[in-house]
């Protein structure tokens, strides 16, 4: 068994904890027991006593949000404001699914041509999931996942990222308490391969991944060769068009802040500013400014707005990626030298399409400003990439606003603000930033029997 979950606190490289991965029998075991979950509590449970169970999961997390939010500062330098607001989205997410999983889970009547009988979907579990989390959203990640899945009555066996064990088994517990009983939500701190050879394994019956392009294939690879359903939440170069405001400042403000939300290590962040040439020259001062004055600190003070990186490896890998850049001809209009884990907020003009990092995404506070002549320009750009993932629109002219967001190749498209996520809204993409949605009413959709019964007279 190796040591690959650890915490080792970015803010200042210290290893906090390590963990051993779970040995192949162990692995069989709980899924035995996720498949065993399947036929015993999904079977004998109603959705409305499944539900109540999620209501206490979203309890715990209010009651415990100060010590949750401890747990994934240390882990990946979350700033201590953003961690308890990530846990407050937690409680928004099951309470979600408690209050209106009866609702969404329903049998559904279908009008039928003809009065001979009735015909009737019927939604219920498909079985045992195996859910695969990232590091940058330790539990809003899980709770989008959990959250609809475990009030429709499908086991989950969740992989947690090999840095997040504390806040992984912080979850697990909240679970216990809550009162699931064993198999219907298991951590397991496995490995990669094991994980591919669960997905193979006919007693699973779903995969859910978040994180990388590169483990959304190899998981996608995996789940079609064994013909599985698979839903993946992979990257994003999210863009930023403004085309017009009367209030310059306040455009400016949610431009710094979608840059930035979890130190820029988020994947529908604002990445890419596109900017209509009236308004670049003003836009490009203002927000430089304010780049540069959202300095990296100290996460666990409250004052904090950006912490350093998760790892030195996604320190490193920003830097290059960064000097890359510019060594193909990026220009840096506000930088700073990078401090160990610590990097300092970047914007970067003049990027052009033979430009690496045109195509590219940056994981962290790194921004690239684009100057356009015109609506049609700024879709046209906003479009040159393979992600597909969220976009934001500034305008002033609500026609031109729709215009706009019915010409973005994107799965979501927020128009005069950043930030605006909340539960009841779907969450997910297109092009190579994956397929499937999550949070919302088609959250809970992904992985359900639609069964059709159909009655004849």
């Amino acid at each position: 068994m190796s040591n690959s979950y650890a915490v080792v606190n970015p803010a200042n490289g210290e290893t906090v904890s390590q963990y051993q991965s779970v040995s192949d029998a162990e692995l069989d075991a709980a899924l035995t027991q996720a498949s065993e979950a399947t036929r015993t509590w999904t079977a004998e449970t109603t959705v409305a006593e499944r539900a109540a169970m999620v209501q206490k999961v979203a309890d715990a997390h209010r009651e415990r949000r100060v010590e949750l939010a401890a747990i994934i500062v240390r882990e990946m330098g979350k700033p201590v404001e953003q961690a308890l607001g990530e846990v407050d989205f937690c409680v928004d997410i099951y309470g979600y699914y408690a209050v209106n999983a009866e609702d969404f889970l329903k049998d559904e009547q279908i009008d039928l041509a003809s009065d001979q009988g009735t015909g009737v979907i019927r939604r219920s579990a498909i079985g045992a999931l195996i859910g695969i989390m990232p590091w940058n959203f330790p539990y809003y990640q899980v709770a989008r996942f959990a959250g609809p899945n475990l009030a429709l009555g499908n086991p989950i066996l969740l992989k947690p990222a090999g840095q997040c064990p504390e806040s992984a088994l912080a979850i697990q517990s909240i679970f216990d308490d809550a009162g699931f009983p064993p198999g219907a939500y298991t951590t397991i701190f496995a490995s990669n391969e094991q994980i591919a050879e669960s997905i193979a394994d006919p007693r699973v019956r779903g995969v859910s991944l978040t994180g990388s392009e590169r483990a959304g294939a190899a998981v996608a690879e995996v789940a079609g060769r064994n013909l599985k359903k698979v839903v993946l939440e992979l990257g994003g170069s999210d863009p930023f068009i403004l085309l017009g405001t009367k209030r310059l400042d306040k455009a400016v403000e949610s431009a710094v802040a979608g840059r930035l939300d979890n130190s820029g290590q988020s994947c529908n962040a604002a990445k890419r500013f596109i900017v209509i040439e009236e308004l670049y020259e003003d836009f490009l001062e203002m927000f430089a400014a304010g780049m540069a004055a959202a300095e990296p600190g100290d996460p666990t003070s409250d004052a904090c707005v950006m912490g350093p990186l998760s790892s030195s490896v996604a320190a490193d890998g920003l830097q290059e990626q960064l000097d890359r850049a510019v060594a193909q001809g990026a220009k840096v209009v506000v930088g700073g030298e990078r401090e160990g884990n610590y990097f300092p907020s970047t914007v970067l003009t003049d990027v052009r399409a033979d430009n690496d990092a045109y195509r590219e995404e940056f994981f962290g506070p790194v921004a690239m400003v684009f100057k356009v002549h015109s609506e049609e320009e700024a879709i046209r750009l906003a479009n040159d990439t393979d992600f597909g993932l969220g976009s934001y629109v500034f305008s002033d002219d609500p026609e031109q606003a729709m215009r706009v967001a019915d010409g973005l190749d994107t799965g979501m498209v927020y128009v005069n603000g950043v930030g605006a996520d909340s539960a009841e809204l779907p969450f997910g993409g297109v092009k190579r930033s994956g397929f499937g949605r999550e949070l919302g009413r088609y959250g809970i959709e992904e992985f359900v029997n639609k069964k059709l019964i159909r009655v004849l007279r």
